[in-house]
């Protein structure tokens, strides 16, 4: 469904991807993870066109993804992205914020894109919450939303960009909740995560980057139960055992 094949991007003379390729098929789950800096979002952003690139190819439902191409608008209709702010628009309630896009892009009539939005709404566990402000709701809260939203365009494949990286700890299990019944109802999905739980649990295939590159990717059991990369295995030492990791650092200095 989504085919990047040794891409290349540049932000100035900082080289951020180095020949990054990686395959999606329909109705798999593959999680990006990786140090901040890594290049994981640039990834996204590119396979949906917020970027452009300089090498390379990205290829989704068969054609050519270009950001300057006549079917741009097209091609990402058909990916969902939700980002690691929530972006609601304030002045909307909730139910009009999910019902924008298919009355204004997709030109639904309103009481149809109302009945579908009311469906996602309760979805995402917030049906009761369709009258009230974006400023009203807890950041998960907001997020479910911006994931209700994402889906009203009915979209074959879902890209999360650190969709909890901004949830105070206490909240990120509901937004996760709802990623896991998306991937139980066999949405395709490309997440970049620091949720390593959420990793082995739910993702079937786990990429590794480190400095713009893949350097280890396979099954999440695989990746993150026994990594093969020096690199990676450290990634994971400090990430799940950041305490320990600290004091080894502290042993060897």
């Amino acid at each position: 469904m989504i085919h990047v094949e040794g891409l290349e991007k540049r932000f100035g003379a900082h080289r951020v991807l180095q020949g990054v390729s990686l395959h999606v098929d329909k109705g798999e789950v593959v999680c990006l993870i990786g140090p901040s800096g890594s290049g994981k979002s640039t990834v996204l952003r590119c396979i949906n066109a917020l970027e452009s690139y300089e090498g390379g190819e990205i290829r989704a439902f068969g054609e050519r993804v270009d950001r300057n191409a006549p079917n741009i608008h097209r091609l990402r209709s058909r990916m969902g992205m939700v980002f690691q702010r929530f972006n609601l628009f304030p002045h909307r309630t909730v139910l009009e914020n999910v019902m924008e896009g298919p009355v204004y892009v997709l030109r639904q009539s309103a009481a149809q894109a109302r009945e579908e939005a009311m469906a996602l709404l309760a979805k995402v566990g917030l049906a009761e919450k369709a009258q009230a402000w974006p400023a009203q709701l807890s950041g998960g809260q907001q997020q479910r939303v911006a994931i209700a939203r994402a889906l009203a365009m009915k979209p074959e494949a879902m890209l999360f960009d650190e969709p909890t990286s901004a949830l105070d700890p206490e909240l990120v299990g509901d937004v996760l909740g709802v990623m896991r019944a998306l991937a139980d109802e066999g949405m395709t999905m490309i997440v970049v995560t620091h949720e390593m739980g959420f990793a082995r649990e739910v993702a079937d295939r786990v990429c590794f980057l480190h400095s713009g590159s893949i350097v280890e990717e396979g099954p999440s059991a695989q990746v993150l139960g026994a990594p093969r990369h020096a690199r990676t295995q450290d990634f994971l030492r400090r990430v799940l055992h950041p305490s320990g990791a600290a004091a080894s650092a502290e042993v060897r200095a």
